[in-house]
């Protein structure tokens, strides 16, 4: 009887699993259009880092999917480096465009999309984060454990943007959205160590 039960809660926790992802997914899915079309007009550094963190989450939901569909850990190896990859393509992209758009004083525009959207964005990825994080530990899941500080991530990065468009709109300071890039450098790099690591 307590295995049934113990089988039942496992099973329980696999489809809430999958379900946390499954909105990851669609989350990050509409951002990213939303997040493009933001980026262009505003011509924010900030926005399309955010955005490009947004496609590899996108990659990351699926390695998570496709896990928990206990497909071969081989290839769970083989994903989680192709989304440190992708966090180091992402760390190049943010330092050189981060460092060009300071030293030419490029400014960008006001994102009231981009606002609402970062906002909405970390409120998401916080609450799914700590879903995620209690699933993984009832299921004893590493991957979708790891996966849940990605999503966490992401949400302090919602924050780091939010910030900057905030400080560029209302205190006219151009450079926050650079130093919001910088932000996102920072956690792209630690990220892209910590998948390369599998």
């Amino acid at each position: 009887m307590t295995s049934e039960l113990g089988g039942v809660d496992a099973l329980r926790s696999l489809k809430r699993g999958r379900q946390l992802e499954m909105v990851t997914l669609g989350w990050n899915v509409v951002g990213v259009t939303i997040l493009v079309y933001a980026a262009i007009a505003a011509r924010s550094v900030a926005l399309a880092g955010f955005g490009l963190d947004s496609v590899i989450e996108i990659g990351a939901s699926t390695v998570v999917l496709w896990e928990l569909a206990q497909v071969e850990k081989t290839r769970q190896t083989r994903a989680m480096r192709m989304i440190g990859s992708a966090f180091v393509a992402l760390s190049v992209y943010l330092a050189v465009q981060s460092t060009i758009v300071l030293a030419v004083g490029f400014r960008p525009n006001h994102s009231p999309i981009g606002i609402a959207w970062t906002t909405a964005t970390a409120l998401a990825m916080f609450t799914l984060a700590a879903g995620k994080a209690k699933t993984g530990a009832a299921l004893n899941n590493a991957v979708l454990i790891a996966e849940g500080r990605v999503t966490f991530v992401d949400g302090i990065l919602a924050i780091a943007v939010l910030a900057g468009l905030l400080l560029n709109s209302f205190a006219g300071w151009w450079w926050a959205d650079p130093v919001a890039g910088y932000v996102i450098l920072f956690y792209a790099i630690r990220e892209a160590r910590g998948s390369l690591k599998h």
